[in-house]
């Protein structure tokens, strides 16, 4: 494909992570990838991010809201290690299966049964804060970044989130 359409040289793109107080609509983590890494791959790193950052037992993570991307068995275990409701939505075709995670195949039997049942007792439609956040954000600062090496870039991205969470407390 990259032959075909001549992108060998283009640059590829950066991929922010987020992690969203969805009450105060503070960005609380943030991981800066390339296009290459999955989404599923950085909710460990996100929700260890929120818990390190915080003072020892002051702040409790109820749930995590998450799209299909997050829908893997490692996501599930980690989540019900850590005592984390999951708001994640399975895949369609998605089975009950001795293979997957006990939480993971709870999640599927509720999601077959009744979805939108399911979205309204997860409260998933608030996942679209995150995307709002981060709408924002592009619509303050532009999309693009002005540095050049995947270092700056990732220094400035942290810039423009610390001023988006300044913006949000004015």
């Amino acid at each position: 494909m990259d032959e075909k359409w001549n992108t060998q040289n283009r640059k590829g793109y950066l991929k922010i992570h987020v992690a969203v107080d969805i009450k105060t609509r503070k960005i609380i983590a943030l991981e800066v990838t390339d296009e290459k890494v999955h989404d599923g791959k950085m909710l460990k790193k996100l929700v260890n991010h929120v818990l390190d950052s915080r003072e020892p037992n002051t702040v409790k993570i109820k749930s995590v809201l998450a799209d299909g991307a997050y829908d893997s068995n490692p996501n599930f275990v980690y989540l019900e290690d850590k005592k984390i409701n999951p708001g994640i939505k399975v895949r369609r075709n998605s089975i009950v299966s001795p293979k997957n995670n006990r939480l993971r195949n709870n999640e599927v039997k509720l999601q077959a049964k009744d979805l939108l049942k399911w979205k309204t007792k997860r409260k998933y439609g608030q996942r679209w804060i995150s995307e709002t956040v981060v709408s924002a954000i592009k619509r303050m600062f532009g999309e693009y970044t002005s540095a050049n090496r995947f270092q700056n870039m990732v220094k400035e991205i942290m810039i423009k989130v610390s001023l988006y969470n300044i913006f949000r407390r004015i």
